[in-house]
C-alpha cells in the first residue's frame, strides 16, 4: 500500500476546520475570550505570511506551536507595557506623561521590541551590549569571540533595522 502524500495545506482550509477549536483553546488557556480572539486571529495572519508551509501530518499540532509563540509574544508585550507604565507611574506628578503621550511610548516601545525581536540573535546581542552596557566594539568582540569588524557589521545592521522601523512609525 502505498504512501498516504501530504500536501501543504491551504489557509482557508486550515482557517475553515481549526479557528472555532483555536479560539475555543485559546480562550481556556488565557481565561478572557477577547484576547483569545485577537490571538487566534494573530495566528492565522502568521500562517498567512508565512512564504511556504510545510506538508502537514498533523495540522493540530503546527497551529497550536504557531499559537503559543503569538501567546508568549503577547505576554512579553504585556510584561513590557506594563514595567514601562509601572516606571512611569514612578516619576514625580510633574514629569508624568500625558494619556496620549503614554500610548505613543508604548506604541513605540512595542515597534522597537518588534524589530529587536526580528533581527537575528548575534545582531541583537551585539547592539544590547554596546547600547545597554555601554561596551566598546572591542569588548564585544573579546566578550563574543568575533573580530571587531564583525561587531561593526552587525551594529551597522542593527542600526539600519531601528531606523527604517523609525522611517515607517
Amino acid at each position: 500500500m502505498p504512501a498516504r502524500q501530504h500536501h501543504p495545506p491551504s489557509i482557508a482550509l486550515l482557517y475553515a476546520d481549526h479557528h472555532g477549536w483555536l479560539q475555543g483553546w485559546l480562550r481556556r488557556r488565557l481565561g478572557d475570550a477577547s484576547h483569545a480572539q485577537d490571538l487566534a486571529h494573530d495566528t492565522f495572519v502568521q500562517l498567512l505570511e508565512a512564504r511556504h508551509l510545510p506538508p502537514l501530518h498533523s495540522p493540530r499540532a503546527f497551529i497550536t506551536l504557531v499559537a503559543q509563540r503569538t501567546v508568549y509574544a503577547f505576554w512579553r508585550r504585556r510584561d513590557l507595557e506594563q514595567a514601562f507604565l509601572d516606571a512611569l507611574a514612578s516619576l514625580p506628578p510633574p514629569h508624568q506623561p500625558s494619556e496620549e503621550q503614554r500610548y505613543a511610548m508604548v506604541q513605540a516601545l512595542n515597534a522597537v521590541d518588534r524589530t529587536l525581536g526580528e533581527m537575528p540573535r548575534a545582531t541583537r546581542q551585539v547592539l544590547l551590549l554596546n547600547r545597554l552596557h555601554h561596551m566598546t566594539y572591542r569588548e564585544i568582540a573579546e566578550r563574543l569571540g568575533i573580530a571587531e569588524i564583525t561587531v561593526r557589521r552587525h551594529m551597522a545592521r542593527a542600526i539600519t533595522a531601528l531606523s527604517q522601523h523609525a522611517d515607517t512609525a
